[in-house]
């Protein structure tokens, strides 16, 4: 790996680290060097990409001393544990210079989704939850630890956004699912998405002056436990043919977590194969 890429004095935050992508993140800073601080709820079960990062770093320490994993509970809308797990991954890594916001709601294309809606009925709270997970807490963990960042005068914030921040989900690649009613991706989580995008320039433009970049990587489709057919009809929409795997974006975080990236900040880089080129 290029130097520039190398991320061996750094320390990193990742919120959701249970999700779906957190492991994805958590291994890559962890493959270029970083320490990694992981978030997620208390009430979170620890995925098994998670808990295989946990077995082989939990117990691995730092040329300073200090462990190379910890996972630690908190809360994107609660500040109060925001504030203590600041305080914590001081205590047992030091101050973080890389923050990954991934914590946030989605409802993934499968036919076991436990409620679906016609868009007339989707209840106010189901888009509030993810207006406000999905935004407001970027934007309260960035206040957190993008403020010492900027007292550190330096850092790196990676807001993960999705290719629906620039595009409407096509509603013709769910209609063989068989529900009643059809499936429907929850149309607040596009709408956050794009704030989150807005975001991203927002503060690069506010803590630029202090060494902080702040962008968005945005994914496509990853692969994961979706039908046959939704997948095809995916990767016929996809210039480059298929979905995307874990490889595709680690390159991606390691490149904005790191010195590679060091001029480059306000920017929304979409990994999504074309998806949104057509």
């Amino acid at each position: 790996m290029d130097n520039q890429f190398h991320l061996d004095d750094t320390v990193a935050v990742v919120t959701g680290a249970s999700g779906t992508l957190g492991p994805i993140w958590v291994g890559a800073l962890l493959d270029a060097g970083a320490r990694v601080f992981a978030l997620d709820l208390e009430r979170a079960t620890v995925s098994p990409g998670l808990q295989s990062l946990l077995d082989r770093y939990s117990q691995a320490t730092h040329s300073t001393g200090a462990p190379r994993l910890r996972l630690h509970h908190a809360d994107v809308m609660d500040r109060d544990s925001l504030v203590v797990a600041q305080a914590a991954c001081v205590g047992t890594m030091g101050v973080a210079s890389v923050l990954v916001n991934n914590a946030g709601i989605d409802q993934p294309a499968s036919t076991d989704c436990a409620v679906s809606y016609r868009m007339e009925d989707v209840p106010m709270d189901v888009s509030r939850a993810i207006l406000e997970v999905n935004t407001l807490g970027t934007f309260q963990v960035s206040q957190v630890f993008g403020g010492e960042m900027v007292k550190a005068r330096r850092g790196s914030i990676i807001n993960i956004g999705s290719l629906y921040a620039s595009v409407s989900p096509d509603l013709r690649l769910y209609d063989h699912m068989n529900l009643d009613p059809p499936f429907l991706k929850p149309p607040a989580y596009g709408a956050s998405k794009a704030a989150v995008v807005n975001l991203t320039r927002y503060l690069a433009t506010a803590w630029g002056p202090y060494g902080v970049r702040v962008n968005t990587l945005s994914p496509g489709g990853v692969l994961g436990a979706q039908d046959p057919e939704f997948q095809r009809k995916f990767n016929d929409r996809v210039p480059l043919g298929r979905m995307a795997e874990a490889a595709d974006l680690t390159g991606p975080l390691r490149f904005l977590a790191s010195d590679a990236s060091a001029y480059v900040t306000g920017t929304e880089l979409r990994v999504d194969g074309g998806f949104t080129a057509w």
